[in-house]
């Protein structure tokens, strides 16, 4: 984390608040605008923004020995970048709840059990499991994954109310 952004918002107007960290998480989360799945490759830890950043991709594979955990509240901030609803959308309410108002670290099993992950492998084979499952997607029609990808994303504009309210 950029600790010298954070401290920066301290000194800005709720107004200005607001604007910078909605800019921040459009750079951020353009990914999600690709018209192609996006895979993340977790060959080591992915704790808060990194962690939703992999969130905002379409499937996600770990190594055997990364940790995920989004750890906002443990650090006295609101949890951001979609993670209030890119979380609870895969992990459902009470396993979502838990994990951002805890700030719990999970192994990369749990991340497996609970869903947020779709594989999990030694370290040295994360990218060609990754390169695996793109070339697959990319046999596919492209109309259909195309599609497919923009239904299961959801309603954008309801990712745009959860950043609003995350960064108020």
């Amino acid at each position: 984390g950029d600790v010298n952004f954070l401290s920066a918002r301290l000194k800005d107007t709720p107004e200005g608040n607001v604007d910078a960290m909605l800019a921040f998480y459009d750079r951020f989360l353009s990914l999600r605008s690709i018209n192609v799945p996006v895979i993340a490759a977790l060959n080591g830890h992915a704790i808060g923004a990194g962690f939703c950043v992999a969130l905002a991709c379409d499937m996600r594979v770990a190594a055997a020995e990364a940790k995920l955990a989004v750890n906002f509240c443990r650090l006295g901030i609101h949890p951001g970048m979609g993670a209030t609803y890119s979380l609870p959308r895969l992990v459902g309410h009470a396993a979502a709840s838990r994990l951002l108002l805890t700030g719990d670290t999970i192994s990369s099993a749990e991340a497996l059990r609970l869903g947020i992950v779709c594989d999990v492998k030694p370290a040295a084979e994360v990218l060609d499991t990754v390169m695996a499952y793109a070339t697959s997607v990319a046999t596919a029609s492209h109309v259909a994954v195309k599609e497919t990808v923009t239904t299961l994303r959801g309603d954008p504009n309801a990712l745009k109310a959860a950043l609003l309210r995350e960064a108020q």
